[in-house]
This record gives C-alpha cells, structure tokens and sequence, in this order.
C-alpha cells in the first residue's frame, strides 16, 4: 500500500472520531429538552468527552509505544463506534455521560496512532508535508462538524446525528484493518527499556521536548480564544447574528487549513524550528494588529482575522514534526504528551478570556494571547539557536 494511502487514511480516521466533540453542538437544546435535563449537565457531555479524550493520551502513548500502533487503534475505533451506539441510543442524560466518557476513551487511540504512524512511515521533508497534510485534514472536523451536525439532525435528531458518527466510524476502521500496515519500529533491548514512566521526564527535559509543548499550548490557547470570544467580538460591536458570525468563523478556519497545508512546503526549505520561530513572530504582529483592526471596520477585522489563521495554521504542523524527530523509541508517549497539552491549551482559553475580556475587551483578551505567543517564541529562539549551532560546529 502507498505512503500516500496510508496517510490519508490515518486523517480521515482520525477526523471522523474528531466529529464527536463538534457534530451534535447544534443540537445541546433538543438534548436539554429530550433528556430533561440542565444546561449545565448537557454541556458536560462536551466536557467530558474532552477531558477523556486528553487524559488517555498520556496513558496510551506508553502502550502504543511497547505494544504496536495498529494493535492499539483498531480496539480504540471499536470501543468508539461502541459507544457512539450507546449515545444514539441514551434514554436519560446518566446513560450518556456514562457512553460520552467510554466514546472519549475510544477516540483518544485514533489521532494519538495516526501523528505516531505518520512519524514512522516518513522521513525528513516527507514528514513535514505528510504532517501538514494530516492536519490539514484533521482541522475539516471542527470546521465542518457542527454544520453536518445541524443537517442530520435537523431531520434525524440526535440519534440521527450520533448514528452517522457511527456509521462513518465503521467505515473507517473497516478500510484501517486492511490499508494499514503495523509500523511499530523494532527497538533495542536498551530502547525498549526506556519506555514508560521514565520516557516522560526525558521528553519534558529535552529542550526540543519542553519548547514544543509549551508551543503547543500556547498556539492552541490562542486558536481557540479567536474560536470561542468571536462571537462575542462581533455581537457586541457590529450586532451581526448567528449566520454571519458563522461565516467568520468559517474564514478564521479555512485560512488556518490553507496555512496547515503551506507549512509543509516551507518546513522542508527552512526547517520545521525556523518555521515555528518565524511564524511565531508574525504571529505577535498579526495579534496586535487585530487588537486595532476589530475596532476599525469590520472588513479590517475580518482580513485581520485571515492572517492570524493563516499564521497559526503555518506553526502547528513543525510542533508534532519535531517531536517525531526527536523522540523515535518514545514517539507515541511524546504525541500522547503533546495531544494532552494542546487540549490543555483549548480548556483554557475559555478560562482565561472569561476573566479577561470582560475586563479590558478585545484588547485585554488579545494583548494577552500576544504575551504569551512572545514568551513562547523565546523559547523557540533558544531551540533554533542551538540547531544553528550545530550546523556551524558540522
């Protein structure tokens, strides 16, 4: 089976079990009514999805790397499609809590072996254009999902909603039995080892290990700021309804797709370090420009907005790029650790901006984003630093 096959599989796989955090938002209210139950308590059957879904990174990445890739992914896809049924089919909101946790468990196998397989299956500037392309495939899902969500269910419900997750999901795992191969490499006795506890105090005292991960939170913190509080920036200062603001998200979203798909090309001309230092950079200016450019016009605010998608879609593909670099005996545990600190980075952007925009708007929100971006990119200098160093010294 080609390289390219594998890898589309592997995002697609990945993407479809990704469905299950956005597809069914659009219909919390008809869950609310159905299932009679709270706001609050609905809306933990997004959170725990989540949470689940981050914590069984950092658990698995060690099984993943002493057991195989292939052997850990089909079980998590058939405990996913398991509890999926079991979602479609909750007749008290207990029921699903209890499926949204065990379909979270499932789904942590999925993007965890995908970032993992890429790693084994190519080398250098492959690498780097097949982890973009993977990303770029991965981010249709939040992009796309809460459409497709509001469709299905608009005719089918949320059981019609959690049964397409389903059906998609098998397909999936049927085509991932037989296109992917077992890629776990053959390590040393010495290699083998090092695996498990032990692996994550080497991949969080490597210095390309620690700036990564804070990378990755960090980039992801501010994705997800932009994701979560502009609606609000638009409501509250150009009074634009559910529609239009769709459609700025959806902007905000393709541009970071167009920029995922771009890094690859220029990690392989520049390197996946400099890549990130540059981008991270750009990335202060852009923020610090929307601060002004959402108060100018709403035209400034949405090119504005473009740019910063863009840019940050151009970072994230060099994050797991040097991790797989790095870290070969270790590379699941070190994508686990990733994963799980770039969902970190997501749950914590509502956090923070629900204390700073209030306080200080846009500009607070944002301005605050761009701090952390710069101690960020500091880091990034003192990595990139060290490589050059190295080149001189060869």
């Amino acid at each position: 089976m080609s390289k390219r096959a594998i890898l589309f599989v592997l995002g697609l796989s990945a993407a479809i079990v990704s469905l299950a955090q956005s597809l069914y938002v659009p219909l919390l209210p008809e869950l609310q009514r159905e299932l009679h139950a709270s706001l609050t308590v609905v809306n933990l059957t997004v959170t725990l999805f989540t949470v689940s879904m981050a914590v069984m990174q950092v658990i698995l990445g060690p099984i993943v790397d002493r057991n195989g890739r292939k052997k850990i992914l089909i079980p998590g896809m058939v405990l996913y499609v398991l509890a999926t049924l079991g979602c479609m089919f909750s007749y008290t909101i207990d029921m699903l809590l209890v499926f949204r946790v065990l379909q979270g468990i499932g789904a942590a196998a999925v993007p965890l072996v995908a970032a993992t397989m890429i790693g084994d299956v190519f080398e250098g500037k492959e690498r780097a254009d097949s982890m973009a392309t993977y990303q770029m495939i991965l981010g249709i899902s939040p992009a796309v999902g809460p459409l497709v969500g509001g469709v299905i269910g608009s005719v089918g419900g949320y059981m019609g909603a959690f049964g397409f997750a389903a059906a998609s999901a098998i397909l999936m795992m049927v085509i991932a039995m037989f296109v992917l191969p077992e890629t776990k490499p053959v390590h040393s006795e010495a290699a083998r080892s090092r695996l498990g506890i032990n692996a994550f105090s080497r991949i969080f005292k490597n210095k390309t290990g620690s700036v990564t991960l804070l990378g990755g939170f960090v980039l992801y913190d501010v994705f997800y700021t932009f994701i979560v509080f502009l609606p609000t920036i638009l409501e509250s200062r150009y009074h634009l309804g559910p529609a239009n603001i769709g459609l700025f998200s959806l902007a905000l979203m393709a541009f970071h797709l167009v920029g995922s798909k771009a890094s690859g090309k220029l990690q392989g001309k520049m390197g996946s370090v400099k890549v990130l230092f540059w981008a991270g950079v750009l990335l202060i200016a852009s923020l610090v420009v929307f601060i002004f450019a959402a108060q100018l016009s709403i035209v400034t605010l949405l090119i504005s907005l473009m740019i910063t998608g863009f840019i940050i879609g151009l970072a994230v593909p060099a994050l797991p790029v040097l991790l797989s670099s790095e870290f070969v005996a270790e590379r699941a545990t070190a994508m686990g650790v990733y994963n799980f600190v770039r969902y970190l980075g997501m749950a914590s952007a509502p956090v923070i901006g629900s204390v700073l925009y209030p306080e200080g708007g846009t500009g607070l929100l944002v301005g605050v984003t761009a701090v952390l971006v710069g101690i960020a990119v500091l880091a990034i200098r003192r990595l990139l630093s060290k490589e050059e160093q190295q080149v001189m010294d060869s």
